[in-house]
């Protein structure tokens, strides 16, 4: 497999030194990415760099995960427009724990010539002075190299304090470190890193006399213009915790044709032949959706497993297809208000819920209908549902018919839904 075109038809070659790809193509090698420990989750952001060590790995090279506890008590200002809160070294260990498990759903870390490895650049760091650093590894960087930087520049008019202004030269520290100790000959990341890894190499060419090489992916954005990685809630995170399945699945499912096409070349590793033809299935029939169900279900199952994606799957199937009370009844919690988030809800008290006719349920109780004769009416069409099954009033609700012991829900016809949420 030729790395650097697998990545080049798929849209994940952004920049690349010269030489790599030659390089890459006669021999095995290790190589390269950092992670940011200020989170104990990856979030989809993070698949792009993610992909490149697992498409690395699948062309035969040796990935190699930097997990940046030294790093992350400093703060790479690339990409942001202020200072972030440092962490302390217990947080960051927490925090690359919980990480190396995600990235274990996507990396074989198996004893094999080219299993992947982890390692943390405060091993190398916490022993290092700064007098020690700034005479040994700052001499071969000049300040007009590194005010050059793009990271830099973008943040000379509100301020950028030294901590930050030295991440640089921390990150081609460890380049170096790997170079010289780990065989490591090519550093890969997202194109706002570009200037951290070429900081790298020239550390590489002037402290130790050697070569190596960049690469780099382009950002994803979203054909609409808005942050590729965020919801309304903020990031779409990898753990389940932060992000339940459902939620997860519906990113993907609600992405836009043109995104899709782009998604499913970046996230997924079906090949050229399988994406054209579900593109070209896609076309005949675009409100099917074939193309983001794709995704969605190939980026589910990678990160939540199948019971992950059925459970997503059938969460989605509540609101927009067939379903029934026993699958309502499956759900956590977090997905049923994932679900109804935004639908029509009223609290009653659980002395309402027992004998509570389904005429004062929608309607002076829950409110769901204007009145007593809609009630009615629509009872007798036979379109009112209690919990995904037709309900016709012969009968009073009570305590049973709560989904997790707390809601009900109401709808009328296809569409219409309302939640009786019953309070302690």
């Amino acid at each position: 497999m030729n790395f650097v075109e697998e990545l080049r038809w798929r849209g994940l070659l952004h920049d690349i030194t010269p030489g790599a790809e030659e390089l890459l193509l006669k021999e095995s090698v290790s190589g390269y990415v950092g992670f940011d420990p200020t989170a104990d989750s990856l979030h989809i952001g993070n698949l792009v760099p993610i992909m490149l060590l697992v498409h690395f790995q699948r062309a035969g090279h040796k990935p190699m995960v930097l997990v940046g506890g030294a790093t992350g008590m400093v703060g790479d200002p690339s990409g942001k427009t202020a200072e972030r809160q440092l962490l302390d070294l217990d947080a960051i260990n927490h925090n690359l724990n919980s990480q190396r498990k995600q990235l274990e759903q996507f990396l074989d870390f198996s004893d094999i010539p080219n299993g992947a490895v982890v390692v943390n650049n405060y091993d190398w760091f916490k022993d290092y002075s700064f007098l020690d650093f700034i005479r040994e590894v700052g001499k071969f960087i000049t300040v007009n190299y590194m005010m050059a930087k793009d990271s830099v520049k973008k943040r000379l008019e509100t301020g950028m304090s030294f901590t930050e202004f030295s991440y640089q030269l921390v990150q081609g520290y460890d380049f170096y470190h790997l170079w010289k100790n780990e065989n490591c000959k090519i550093q890969m990341g997202g194109s706002d890193q570009w200037g951290n890894i070429v900081t790298g190499t020239e550390l590489i060419r002037k402290m130790g006399s050697g070569e190596a090489f960049a690469l780099t992916a382009p950002l994803v954005t979203k054909a609409d213009g808005s942050k590729f990685g965020k919801s309304e809630g903020g990031n779409v995170w990898l753990d389940r915790s932060r992000t339940s399945p459902y939620k997860f699945y519906q990113y993907w499912i609600n992405s836009s044709d043109a995104d899709a096409t782009k998604y499913i070349r970046i996230f997924t590793l079906k090949t050229k032949e399988e994406i054209e033809a579900i593109e070209a299935e896609h076309a005949l029939n675009p409100g099917a959706r074939k193309l983001q169900k794709e995704i969605a279900n190939d980026v589910t199952l990678r990160i939540h497993g199948e019971e992950g994606l059925q459970n997503a799957i059938e969460a989605s199937e509540i609101l927009f297809g067939k379903s029934t009370k026993e699958s309502l009844m499956r759900l956590s919690e977090d997905d049923f208000t994932s679900i109804f988030d935004g639908i029509p809800t009223k609290e009653i008290t659980k002395q309402d819920i027992e004998g509570l006719t389904i005429e004062d349920a929608l309607v002076a109780k829950g409110g769901f209908l204007p009145s007593l004769s809609e009630a009615r009416r629509a009872l007798k069409e036979n379109s009112i549902q209690v919990n995904k099954e037709k309900f016709d009033g012969s009968r009073a609700l009570n305590s049973t018919d709560l989904i997790l012991g707390k809601y009900i829900l109401l709808q009328r016809g296809k569409k219409t839904y309302y939640v009786l949420s019953v309070k302690d």
